[in-house]
């Protein structure tokens, strides 16, 4: 086998599904679930693989499941030539950095961390993580995952400074923003991949995205992979696709976010709905999990609503 290319920042983009982790009713992980979701994702025709975003419930894993997920992914997607990245985040900046070296060692196509995430770091602070973390990831490139609520948030006006700096940081991972945030992004953050929620990337791509880590393709990666597609194809129908998507999201998924279920909680939800792989909807403690009998009860309709994202050829 030979090691994943590195990318570069024009060469990442497109949608990228990530493996989310099936438990058993001790909170175990479920490896030969695992396996399978991983081979589905493989086989759905993505533009690549992640593990460890907050989907995947880094936050809760022991390091030796982390060694073995990473092994697991490497192994897989090398032997079909499927780019992947690995996530080495943690809320420690030393856990982080041990993280990146053993990430490093399976020769993934890119990094992702997030920024330390006890107290919020100054500017000079980000920056400062960032160079030593890709010092430990050369000549691996890296991937910024910087959500919502992580306590630092970088605005599009410091990443000028970071790819001086860090001229490895090839991508950022981001909510994103309205016309004004993606000008601000061009003039700032350069040719850096900019990634958008699954749910806008219609959206993000006329304003100058690179691509998604996706929660359509929770939902459904290969319907994931065919939306994409429609965006090259039939752009205006792809928008459709989108507000159709928010449509249901806004009525079913954002409801059970307001009752306090998580992003993985959520995420695996959608994969639930979808029924691409046995999932499940089990998080890990303390977290709680939805229901899975809600979800099929939503099959039918999320069908109904959005069947571009069900292919069935």
């Amino acid at each position: 086998m030979h090691p994943a290319p590195a990318l570069r920042s024009a060469d990442l983009g497109g949608t990228w599904g990530t493996l989310l982790l099936p438990l058993h009713a001790d909170d175990t992980i479920d490896w030969d679930r695992t396996t399978h979701a991983l081979d589905v994702l493989v086989a759905a025709g993505l533009d690549g693989i992640y593990v460890h975003g907050t989907a995947g419930e880094f936050h809760t894993l022991g390091e030796d499941e982390y060694d073995r997920i990473n092994e697991l992914v490497a192994d897989t997607c090398t032997r079909h030539r499927v780019p992947f990245q690995i996530g080495a985040s943690h809320m420690s900046a030393q856990t982080c950095l041990d993280r990146v070296r053993r990430a490093r060692a399976v020769a993934p196509s890119a990094v992702q961390v997030t920024l330390p995430d006890w107290l919020p770091l100054s500017r000079t602070d980000v920056i400062r993580f960032l160079v030593r973390i890709a010092a430990a990831a050369d000549p691996v490139p890296l991937v910024l995952y910087n959500p919502p609520h992580a306590k630092t948030q970088v605005a599009p006006d410091s990443y000028a400074a970071i790819r001086r700096e860090v001229p490895s940081l090839i991508g950022v991972k981001v909510a994103g923003g309205d016309a004004a945030w993606f000008a601000a992004m061009r003039e700032h953050a350069g040719d850096l991949a900019v990634f958008v929620p699954g749910h806008g990337l219609a959206t993000g791509l006329r304003w100058g995205a690179a691509g998604s880590y996706s929660n359509v393709a929770a939902l459904n990666p290969a319907g994931a992979v065919a939306w994409q597609r429609m965006m090259v194809e039939d752009p205006a129908g792809a928008l459709d696709v989108e507000r159709r998507i928010q449509r249901f999201l806004a009525d079913h998924i954002d409801p059970l976010a307001r009752q306090g279920y998580g992003n993985p909680a959520l995420d695996k939800f959608l994969a639930h709905l979808g029924n691409w792989a046995e999932i499940g909807t089990r998080v890990r403690w303390p977290y709680a999990s939805i229901e899975a009998s809600f979800a099929e009860r939503l099959r039918p309709i999320v069908r109904d609503r959005l069947p571009e994202l069900f292919p069935t050829g």
